[in-house]
Formats: C-alpha cells, structure tokens, sequence
C-alpha cells in the first residue's frame, strides 16, 4: 500500500487536515506530521535558534513546535520509517494562488517534500468563513493522489491547487496568477504610545488574467498549477553575463 505522508500550515488539529485525512485513509497508510499551532504565512521558514520539540499524538500521528517545512525534515529524516511516496500539504482555510505561494506555509511545506525529491501536493480551499466543508477539495485531492501515485510528477515539481468554495466541477491546469492582492497596512498606537502595524490583503478583482489559478477560481472551477523549484531566469542569466567583467574589475580596484 502506498504511504502518503500529510502536513499543513493551519495546525495539528485542523479541519481541512482532518478531512484530507479521511479522504486517503481507504487508498493509502496515512501519515501525519504537522505544526503543533497555526504557522500561516511562514512560507519555507526554518526554525533554527531554538530546538523543535515534537508531540507524539497517535500512531504515525506528530505534532512539531516549528514551521511546516520543519515538519517535514523531522518527518523525513527522523519519524517516519520509509520515505512517503507522496506529500500532500492542506487541506488550508483560505487560498494560495499568485504572490501568496511566496508566502504560504502550505505551499512551503509542499515544496520543501519537493527538494527531498518527493512529489508534492499543495491544497487549498478558496473560502474565509467558518465552519467550511471541505469535502469537495478533499475529493480532488483523493483523485489528485490516486493520478499521482500512478504516473508520478516530474523531479522538483509540486502541484498548487486551489478549490474554491462554491465548487462549480470544473478543473483548469492554470499559470500562477502575477498578483492578486494589494497590502494594505493599519496603524494604531499601544497603551505605551509606540506605533504598530496590521498587515492585511486587498483583493484585486478587475483585469484578472484569463489564463491563470485567479481566473480559473474566480469563475467557480478548481486550479491546478505545476510549480517548479528552480527559480532561474534563463533569459537574463544569458543576457546580463556580460557585467561579470565590470563587477569583477570593480572589485580589483577597491
């Protein structure tokens, strides 16, 4: 049977994580090592200057005092017996599509199981109210997982998928949206009188590019993106190599 090792950035005791678990326990050996409390937004983070306590909660069951791509490493590297064959990170409350994957612990997670060379999944339910079913994005994911354990993913590619909630059954292979949401700042002063700052996102909901996860969300249909680790601009790391001679000779000359 095929073993899919599951994390996430909302928590240990998140309801998307417990419906994704749910949705693979009959097609797999479920793993789960995941953030002991919420890390939203901790991107690829590490911890590094403190030890990362792990809690063991069941069988094949952690919860870890660090980040999602903490998670990862520890299970990879120390709790799990095997290497999985699949990582699947989510399923989160809220989406990641255009600059949030930069962002994004579940995105992280996903792509930290990619440099160990594992294919990835990262999942996403497109809604911010509460009590969310998630049954439909965890059905993706069943599909998504049963494809993948099959024909595989390309070496360093993870995929991003976003469902959004209402699912209208569609699912669309998109390109990552270039920007979705302008940060906004609010200003307000502590009982001592010292200046703080509330990051918080506006949504950009007017020439959204048709091609893209946006878009594909937007219209009420799931997106799939294929992400890929290297990160180079092949374009410019030809056509800017001829200031390797200035920079070189500026340096000789200090």
């Amino acid at each position: 049977m095929p073993h899919i090792l599951l994390t996430n950035d909302d928590g240990y005791d998140a309801a998307g994580l417990k419906a994704l678990a749910a949705a693979l326990e009959d097609i797999a050996t479920v793993s789960i090592v995941a953030p002991y409390s919420e890390k939203s937004g901790a991107a690829q983070s590490l911890t590094l200057r403190r030890p990362i306590v792990v809690h063991a909660k069941q069988e094949r069951h952690w919860a870890v005092e660090g980040t999602p791509a903490d998670a990862v490493i520890v299970a990879l590297h120390r709790l799990l017996p095997e290497k999985p064959d699949l990582v699947i990170s989510g399923i989160n409350h809220g989406a990641n599509m255009g600059e949030n994957v930069y962002y994004s612990g579940t995105v992280g997670a996903a792509r930290e199981a990619a440099l160990h060379h594992i294919p990835a999944v990262a999942m996403s339910l497109c809604a911010r109210k509460e009590n969310l079913k998630f049954a439909h994005a965890a059905q993706i994911a069943r599909r998504a997982a049963e494809i993948i354990l099959k024909e595989g993913l390309p070496d360093q590619v993870l995929l991003n998928i976003n469902v959004p909630e209402p699912w209208k059954g569609g699912v669309r292979f998109a390109r990552q949206s270039q920007k979705i949401t302008r940060n906004q700042l609010t200003e307000g002063k502590d009982p001592k009188g010292r200046a703080y700052y509330w990051i918080y996102e506006q949504k950009i909901e007017k020439d959204v590019e048709p091609d893209t996860d946006y878009h594909a969300v937007f219209s009420g249909d799931a997106s799939v993106t294929p992400l890929y680790l290297d990160p180079t601009h092949d374009k410019s790391l030809n056509g800017l190599s001829h200031w390797a001679k200035t920079l070189a000779g500026a340096l000789q000359k200090t």
